[in-house]
């Protein structure tokens, strides 16, 4: 059967629906307690199967995430009970739609009677190893999941599990019932103060934190810890201990993404207990200034309380690329590595270098790796204008994400905004914002930057940031489907909106904004971009330089549009066939590449010809060893995080045009992204 497909019988009284898992990232944690909390509205019991595997409750999102269901396992939903129907119905809708996340490549005919995960699922989703898999998560080497270099002393997290409770001591009988009483008061506090911590979240630390808050309730592991005080007289701390230790153990031989997700419930475990026995855990150091934190793990209530303005980055010795550690690091902007296997062992004060795209880990950097840091919280912020030392004028903007950012940007000295990515108008939504609520957000931004350049990116939707209003659900490859400007062919009112949205924000406010679109691959999609902008009323339309393809088009493109940015991050996955999402494949996603550099070095050659404004943007911009070198092949204009601005003022402020040049042309002429590096280094030097 193939996913998306179901077919349902009636017999017995039961009602069963067959289908297939199409997310990515399988029934993990947060889709598990999507269903779970789904069924407990529904007078119906509910039951998933995959096989191989006992049947899982379906309301109790531990069993449900034990299943270890991957892309393209088949699922049986059997239901029973009054609303059993509507119930198993609602179920096969949520699994068929895939949770609102990336859906994997459709399987291709049957699947095999024994379910094993399709062949064909994509790499994000591995199918899960055999329990065999070694029981923490440990990369060959350290792994970046989130961008930024940066340099800081260490705080280290210490002493934050308790101790595993004696299994010796015994209740009488008499005590039993009140201890299962004191084990459910205590469940249900962890459970509402995290549900209540995420009430007042956004984005995916909200549902991070809610998931985690589902996995506190779980009625299977309540259960079995009652019956281990009623039968067996555990004490409420042992019998928790034991049940959550060995769910979490599972999770661990599920392997893959289901094994990241260990350390949540082991906080789950540990929260409960500390509720038990009346003591606090251990939370986040405080030292009183900026600082890298770094720690064994971090379950999802701990990262969620990290600020920006204080963690300079994020070291852990366990989890992965999809672990909820990495994901929040992403959306908070703070740059993170795992799988740094001993970091626990540093002193506290010690300084390190923590590069969060390739997973560069540097204890006591000597001054020439201090100087390559981009983010140092601590230096003063940048005064303009940016400029290299003998006068050439180079624009240093921010890229932010939401009207928030504005005012960190405009604390570290920034010129302008040179991305604004106006996606969190629209993500979390089930339709498209109004044009008034568009106006409102874009006009906060371009007021903040009064007299200053702001470039609104129209809306990126697609590849990992889909729309279920907008973009397909189930595109085979979703980086090449359907994203950017091409999500004009299937509602092109959406983009009308946006554009006259900006159009009228400018009016508003007496600013003149600049407006990009992002994925355009050919001439005719920027021209027809062009076109529409200006019929909104919009005076300086650009265009991103992203692929291969508009590199190769560029002096036709850099001819239509006022001006051209090239974003580095997608160039760098276009140009090297590689995900950029994928840690396995960082080191060909590097800015570095001497073929992405050389593709950088045509788009400046074609920007010269026709006098067309050049920027970068993206994490290539925010490189400060590699600002001089974009420089030096032909922007005018760099785009960068908020808080490198500093550093990427500072390196270029040292170095004349001239100097830019060679480096660049060094930087081109190398093989590796190493020695482009080395090279461009002599130059400037």
């Amino acid at each position: 059967m193939s996913a998306g497909e179901a077919g349902a019988v009636s017999g017995g009284g039961e009602v069963v629906v067959e289908t297939a898992v199409r997310n990515v990232g399988g029934l993990h944690t947060r889709p598990a307690a999507v269903i779970a909390e789904l069924l407990a509205g529904f007078a119906a019991t509910v039951t998933l199967a995959v096989p191989g595997k006992e049947p899982a409750t379906a309301t109790s999102a531990i069993s449900i995430a034990i299943l270890a269901a991957a892309p393209g396992t088949p699922v049986r939903i059997t239901g029973t009970g009054a609303e059993a129907r509507a119930a198993v119905d609602a179920v096969r809708e949520l699994i068929d739609e895939g949770f609102g996340e990336e859906l994997a490549e459709e399987l291709a005919g049957e699947l095999s009677e024994t379910g094993g995960p399709s062949t064909g699922a994509p790499d994000a989703a591995p199918a899960a190893p055999p329990p065999s898999a070694p029981a923490e998560h440990h990369p060959a080497r350290p792994l970046g999941v989130s961008p930024g270099r940066v340099i800081g002393p260490v705080a280290v997290r210490r002493g934050a599990r308790p101790v595993a409770p004696s299994t010796a001591e015994r209740l009488p009988a008499a005590a039993r019932p009140e201890a299962v009483e004191r084990l459910e008061r205590a469940t249900a506090h962890v459970a509402e103060t995290l549900r209540a911590s995420g009430e007042h979240l956004e984005g995916q630390r909200r549902e991070v934190l809610l998931a985690t808050a589902v996995l506190a309730a779980d009625e299977a592991v309540a259960a079995a810890a009652a019956a281990g005080i009623r039968d067996d007289g555990l004490t409420p701390e042992a019998v928790v201990w034991r049940e959550l230790t060995r769910t979490a153990e599972r999770y661990r031989e599920a392997g893959g993404r289901f094994a990241e997700r260990t350390i949540d419930l082991i906080d789950v475990r540990d929260r409960i207990i500390a509720r038990l026995r009346g003591v606090e855990l251990a939370g986040l150091p405080e030292a009183g200034h900026p600082v890298i934190v770094v720690a064994d793990d971090l379950a999802p209530a701990d990262t969620v309380a990290l600020d920006a303005t204080t963690c300079l980055a994020l070291v852990t010795e366990q989890g992965g690329p999809t672990s909820h550690t990495a994901i929040i690091a992403r959306e908070l902007g703070i740059p993170a590595i795992v799988g740094a296997v001993g970091a626990t062992g540093l002193a506290d004060g010690t300084l390190v270098l923590v590069d969060g795209s390739t997973g560069e880990l540097v204890v006591q950097p000597d001054a020439a790796v201090q100087a390559t840091a981009t983010g140092v919280l601590t230096v003063p912020p940048f005064v303009g204008p940016g400029r290299t030392s003998d006068g050439h004028l180079v624009q240093l903007t921010a890229n932010i994400g939401a009207p928030r950012d504005a005012a960190r940007a405009l604390e570290r000295g920034a010129e302008g905004v040179g991305l604004f990515r106006t996606e969190f108008c629209f993500l979390d939504r089930t339709s498209a914002p109004t044009v008034d609520e568009q106006v409102e957000a874009y006009a906060e931004v371009l007021a903040a930057f009064a007299g200053r350049t702001v470039v609104l990116r129209t809306l990126d939707a697609g590849s990992d940031k889909p729309l279920p209003f907008l973009t397909p659900q189930d595109e085979p490859n979703p980086a090449l489907g359907v994203r950017g400007y091409r999500t004009a062919r299937r509602d092109p009112g959406v983009l009308d909106d946006q554009l006259r949205a900006i159009a009228i924000a400018a009016e508003r406010t007496a600013e003149h904004p600049h407006v990009m679109s992002p994925m355009i691959a050919t001439v005719g999609e920027a021209r027809e971009f062009v076109r529409r902008a200006r019929a909104a009323g919009l005076a300086t339309v650009g265009i991103m330089i992203e692929t291969p393809a508009a590199v190769m088009v560029a002096e036709e493109l850099c001819a239509l549009a006022d001006f051209v940015s090239v974003g580095t991050n997608d160039l760098a996955q276009y140009t090297m066939a590689a995900d950029r999402q994928s840690g396995e494949l960082a080191e060909l996603t590097d800015a570095w590449q001497p073929a992405v550099l050389r593709m950088i070095s045509l788009v400046g050659a074609a920007a010269a010809r026709t006098g067309t404004p050049l920027s970068v943007c993206g994490e290539g911009a925010a490189d400060a060893r590699l600002a001089p070198v974009l420089v030096g092949l032909g922007a005018s204009s760099l785009s960068m995080a908020a808080r490198a601005i500093p550093a990427v003022g500072d390196t270029l402020a040292q170095a004349t045009l001239e100097q830019c040049r060679r480096a660049a042309e060094a930087a081109c002429a190398a093989d590796t992204p190493a020695a482009a590096r080395e090279a461009a280094q002599r130059a400037l030097a």
